[in-house]
C-alpha cells in the first residue's frame, strides 16, 4: 500500500480576515471543504491539520482530521515559509516512526478543491514519476503587457511587447493556490513546494479564486454558488467534494 499524507496548514491569527481558516463559507467552516475532499479522495492514510491554534485544532478534529501536535513557535509566525511547516510535519511523524512516500499540502481556504482533482493529481504524480504536481490556471490577459504606475503615470513593465499581438505571446500561468502533490524525497532534497521536476495540472478558471480580502471572500462565495448550480444542472445531483 502506498502511504500518503494530506497536510492542511491552518495557522491562527490571520490579520486581513480574522479567523480566516474556520470562518463560515456559505455557512460551513471553510477548512471543512479541504478536509472533506481529502477524506473522500481515499488517497491518504493520514489527513492532518498543522496549526498553532487550539480552536482550529478542535474544529479540524470535529471534521475528521488528525491534529497530533501543535506547531512550534518557529513555524507559527506569519513569516514562516510554508515549506518549513511541511518539513516540520514530516519530521514530527518520522520521530514516531511514520513515513510517507507522498504527501499533498492542501490549503485550508480552498473550497474549490475536489476529491476528483486530488485523485487526478495523485495519478499524474505516480504516472509521470515527477517530483510534484501543482494545479495551475492561465492568466486571462497576457502578462507580458502588464502595467506599472509610477508617480501616477502608466508604464509598461515590458515595453518591448507594446506592438506584439496578443496571440503571438506565449500563455502564462499562475499557481491556483489549492494543493501541492509532492514526492517526499524530492521535497526533502529541495525544501520547497516548487521542486525542479514538478509538472503542471491545468484547471479551469471557474475552479480558482484567491481569498485574501473581504472582496475576495465575497467573490469566492458567488463564484462557488454559480459553479455548483451549473454542476447540479449537468449532473442532476449535489456537490461532491
Amino acid at each position: 500500500m502506498t502511504h500518503c499524507m494530506a497536510i492542511i496548514p491552518a495557522r491562527g491569527g490571520s490579520k486581513r480576515i480574522p479567523q480566516k481558516n474556520i470562518r463560515p463559507f456559505l455557512g460551513i467552516p471553510i477548512i471543512k471543504y479541504s478536509i472533506d475532499s481529502a477524506l473522500l479522495s481515499k488517497c491518504f492514510t493520514e489527513v492532518m491539520v498543522s496549526t498553532d491554534d487550539p480552536v482550529i485544532a478542535e474544529v479540524a478534529r470535529s471534521f475528521g482530521a488528525e491534529v497530533p501536535f501543535l506547531r512550534s513557535e518557529a513555524t507559527s509566525d506569519d513569516q514562516a515559509p510554508l515549506a518549513d511547516v511541511v518539513a516540520e510535519v514530516i519530521a514530527s511523524y518520522e520521530i514516531i516512526g511514520r513515513c510517507f512516500e507522498y504527501f499533498c499540502c492542501i490549503l485550508p481556504t480552498a473550497p474549490f478543491v475536489t476529491c476528483q482533482r486530488l485523485r487526478e493529481g495523485f495519478e499524474l504524480l505516480k504516472k509521470t514519476g515527477a517530483g510534484g504536481v501543482v494545479p495551475v490556471v492561465s492568466f486571462s490577459y497576457p502578462i507580458q503587457r502588464a502595467l506599472k504606475i509610477e508617480n501616477g503615470l502608466i508604464e509598461m513593465i515590458w515595453p518591448e511587447n507594446r506592438n506584439v499581438r496578443s496571440q503571438d505571446l506565449p500563455p502564462a500561468f499562475h499557481d491556483s493556490g489549492q494543493f501541492y502533490w509532492m514526492n517526499t524525497i524530492s521535497f526533502l532534497e529541495q525544501k520547497h513546494l516548487f521542486v525542479k521536476n514538478a509538472i503542471a495540472m491545468e484547471i479551469n478558471a471557474w475552479e480558482v479564486q484567491d481569498i485574501d480580502t473581504e472582496e475576495d471572500w465575497t467573490m469566492a462565495e458567488i463564484k462557488y454558488e454559480i459553479l455548483q448550480a451549473r454542476l447540479r444542472v449537468k449532473a442532476g445531483g449535489s456537490r461532491q467534494p
